[in-house]
């Protein structure tokens, strides 16, 4: 994590200080574990609530985009009290968005 990320997430309230580092976590692990994806948009919320505890968030209906596309996703992110650190990552890509569908789920270009 960069120092302007870092001091980014420390002014914001615990909550969205966990789904933003969780969402930061998202790109950085698809990005490095898949060479064909440059993931740079998450949306935990695209097919499905997200479910959160005091730190942690697991969202099986999430999509992120890459290159333009957009795909179907499911993770699971546990943090420290601080949220600052990730415990524990797993996620799992699923299929490609077809783009006439991306409207319905609050994705864009």
């Amino acid at each position: 994590m960069d120092n302007a990320l870092r001091a980014g997430l420390l002014k914001l309230d615990p909550q969205t200080r966990l789904e933003q580092r969780c969402d930061a976590e998202v790109l950085d692990r698809i990005t490095q574990d898949n060479r064909q994806y440059r993931a740079d948009r998450v949306v935990a919320y695209a097919f499905a609530t997200p479910q959160m505890t005091t730190d942690s968030i697991r969202s099986p209906g999430a999509a992120f985009r890459s290159k333009g596309e957009w795909y179907r996703l499911k993770f699971k992110c546990e943090t420290a009290p601080d949220h600052m650190e990730v415990l524990d990552f797993k996620y799992k890509i699923g299929a490609e968005i077809p783009k006439d569908e991306w409207t319905r789920y609050n994705l864009y270009d």
